[in-house]
């Protein structure tokens, strides 16, 4: 991301969730009324003609045409964390991390986490334009927001700062972060979240390594690689989805669920699924008990 900008990518899933949310209330997966207030004047302003019939389709066509398979990814996959993270607190999670938060909105929009302490970790750009426009709104501060430049902090320190209560069962979302990321990042994350109470939760997005080493495998691929680079959001790493879960039992914590773009596309959109964006996957595990606890 640009030092001096927010992330335009972040703006992209605000877009779809904004759009999801223009459509009758019977073929929506789920409302979120705040997105459209992180969107430039351009993007707000598609999303309202949308309102207007014949619109629709030709937005939804140019974005399919700009980036294959992402709209009906990103929105299936908003719904299937939002049930991830859902079962989680039916399961006992008594609190909620958004790391990398973007421009999520879950700690404001769903009902469940009306009663539990939401966390949000962003880097201080996004952050610092989400609470300007959350504030110019009015809306009241419910969630817990904390700023964090990786580069010249660690959340070891943060939560040192800020007494993070890792005893607690925890649910963490780590959505649309890991591919930007190195491996030194990644590995320093999980073991961060280790830190976390057996029980505890982590819901991530991750991209198959394969789309990295070989983007003309996958629908798409290759130009959405040189757009995120344009757009100096490159993508910098994958996971192998077999390797996945020994990688995780590493850091005491077991794959329980781990999808694909089409099978999540298939399970909450059958009918508007459409081709490209396979790579994309979201992954839930569970922090087991180490041998010394």
């Amino acid at each position: 991301m640009k030092a001096n900008v927010t992330s335009r990518t972040a703006q992209y899933m605000a877009l779809f969730r904004a759009l999801e949310t223009t459509r009758p209330k019977d073929q929506r997966l789920f409302t979120d009324r705040f997105a459209a207030w992180f969107l430039d004047n351009g993007l707000r302003t598609g999303v309202w003609l949308c309102r207007i019939p014949g619109w629709r389709a030709i937005a939804e066509r140019i974005i399919r045409k700009k980036i294959p398979g992402a709209l009906s990814s990103g929105i299936a996959r908003t719904k299937y964390i939002d049930d991830l993270l859902q079962q989680a607190v039916t399961n006992g999670a008594q609190q909620v991390f958004i790391l990398g938060a973007g421009f999520d909105t879950r700690g404001l929009r769903l009902p469940f986490l009306e009663h539990l302490k939401v966390i949000e970790i962003d880097h201080p750009n996004t952050a610092a334009y989400k609470l300007a426009k959350l504030r110019a709104h009015k809306i009241p501060a419910k969630v817990f927001y904390h700023q964090i430049d990786f580069n010249k902090q660690s959340l070891d320190q943060l939560g040192a700062l800020n007494n993070f209560d890792f005893t607690l069962p925890t649910a963490i979302i780590w959505e649309g972060v890991t591919n930007y990321l190195n491996k030194e990042a990644i590995d320093s994350t999980f073991a961060f979240l280790q830190r976390f109470a057996p029980g505890s939760v982590v819901i991530f997005t991750y991209v198959h390594q394969q789309v990295l080493q070989e983007p003309t495998a996958f629908y798409g691929g290759e130009k959405l690689l040189q757009d995120v680079a344009t757009l100096e959001e490159r993508w910098t790493f994958g996971f192998e989805p077999a390797a996945l879960p020994g990688y995780l039992k590493s850091f005491d914590f077991m794959l329980e669920e781990d999808l694909g773009a089409t099978e999540y596309r298939e399970r909450y959109l059958p009918e508007r699924s459409e081709k490209g964006y396979e790579f994309y996957r979201v992954a839930y595990a569970r922090r087991m008990a180490s041998k010394d606890e």
